[in-house]
């Protein structure tokens, strides 16, 4: 799959005309596709996902040259995978985007869907007695919020995101470039809130809902306590006085929305409610530090 011989220099062409659109909801559902922006993504995308690359469009200045080294380094990854690349003059790729640094690519949406994570098998699941993370988000709405929680989630070493009931869509161009590539290294896929816990019964995973209030009935657990309660459990089966097949399959550690955060018919179904202690005169903190916070301190704890 060479690179086209042609310049694509009108930016009032069909081809030219269905990439801009894939900024809207509606383009995407009915072509199946959706935009990854930047050098960053698009180098990810490249790297880990080339089955879901439909298409990557490089931006030339001059008659040879590509707009950046940056840009050219892609250009020859994609090409070494066999990936299809057009060159664009400045004027059509700043049609196709506004974000793109000098190159864009178009994506498969299907090839991006994955089934429910399957955290079963103790040598893979089970490193040094640790069980995988999954992080998963109630009603998030807000597409910065919702890539930011994808690239924590991955820096973290989470097992897979799930993005439960009305949330935004994840391949909404703010959310891609908002997770810098994170997209492509970790699975992030969308369940009912029925459909997320029944899959958490029937995969053993145990589910921890951060939250500050709790319900009347449990008032939630500091994560300096549980985070000790983690510690401990891993001394321990390294010491031998546990079997490292014991406990959950994973766990999985439940976000609400950025307004309202998790209702209570939600909080009366997860395993444990955990808070995170705030030391100063701050009522809370955002979605986007709080789940990095909980998930990057569990992870530690594991490690």
């Amino acid at each position: 799959m060479p690179m086209s011989p042609e310049v694509i220099a009108n930016p009032k062409s069909e081809r030219v005309r269905r990439v801009a659109g894939l900024d809207r909801p509606q383009q995407r559902r009915k072509s199946g596709r959706f935009l990854v922006e930047g050098p960053q993504s698009v180098r990810e995308l490249v790297r880990y996902r080339p089955d879901a690359v439909v298409d990557c469009y490089a931006q030339v200045e001059g008659l040879e040259g590509f707009s950046s080294p940056t840009v050219a380094s892609i250009v020859d990854a994609a090409l070494r995978r066999k990936l299809y690349v057009h060159r664009v003059t400045a004027e059509v790729m700043h049609k196709m985007s506004t974000d793109s640094q000098g190159i864009v690519a178009v994506a498969s949406m299907e090839t991006m869907r994955f089934a429910a994570p399957c955290l079963a098998g103790a040598g893979e699941v089970r490193d040094g007695g640790a069980s995988p993370l999954v992080a998963a988000f109630w009603q998030v709405r807000d597409p910065g919020n919702a890539g930011t929680v994808i690239r924590a989630a991955d820096a973290a070493g989470c097992r897979a995101v799930v993005f439960i009931d009305d949330c935004v869509d994840r391949f909404n161009p703010k959310v891609v470039r908002s997770t810098a590539g994170s997209l492509f290294h970790v699975p992030v896929l969308t369940m009912g809130t029925d459909e997320f816990f029944a899959w958490s019964t029937s995969a053993s995973v145990a589910v921890i809902a951060a939250d500050v209030y709790g319900t009347p009935q449990v008032r939630p657990e500091s994560l300096v306590d549980v985070i000790r309660d983690d510690t401990d459990s891993l001394i321990a089966t390294a010491h031998g006085k546990t079997s490292s097949n014991a406990g959950p399959a994973g766990t999985a550690v439940l976000f609400g929305n950025e307004a309202r955060g998790l209702p209570q018919e939600v909080l009366r179904r997860v395993s444990r409610i955990v808070s995170i202690p705030i030391y100063g005169k701050a009522e809370s903190l955002n979605l986007a530090t709080s789940s990095a916070v909980m998930l990057y301190a569990l992870a530690m704890a594991r490690s």
